[in-house]
């Protein structure tokens, strides 16, 4: 069993990944609008991985992976960074912040899954 935190602004994209991660047996999918909102619930629930996209308002993906990083409690949770964002520079500065990986959208499910379920052995 697994708890998942999903940091996206587009509501659309949450439930699209909730619905792929609810194929993993167990798994519990806590949802967050923005970074801001993520740290909110990161600091209230057991998160076993982080799943974030880099655009969004308020804070971005990329501060929000910068803040798990530096937090001692929180350092060592895998994160996945997923975003439409092509752009080599934007997966080399995810992955030199912190972030485990990186899934393109648009989100194929069996790649996700297998991110996924490799990050949490």
């Amino acid at each position: 069993m697994a708890t998942f935190l999903v940091v996206e602004d587009s509501p659309t994209m949450r439930q699209l990944i909730r619905f792929t991660l609810s194929r993993l047996p167990g798994a519990e999918v806590i949802e967050a609008s923005d970074g801001v909102d993520g740290l909110k619930k990161l600091s209230s629930s057991k998160v076993d991985l982080i799943l974030t996209d880099i655009n969004m308002p308020i804070m971005d993906g990329l501060k929000l992976v910068t803040l798990v990083r530096s937090n001692e409690s929180y350092k060592d949770i895998p994160i996945v960074i997923i975003t439409t964002e092509g752009a080599a520079e934007d997966k080399d500065r995810a992955l030199a912040l912190g972030a485990n990986a990186y899934v393109a959208k648009p989100i194929q499910s069996v790649a996700l899954l297998s991110t996924v379920q490799e990050l949490l052995k």
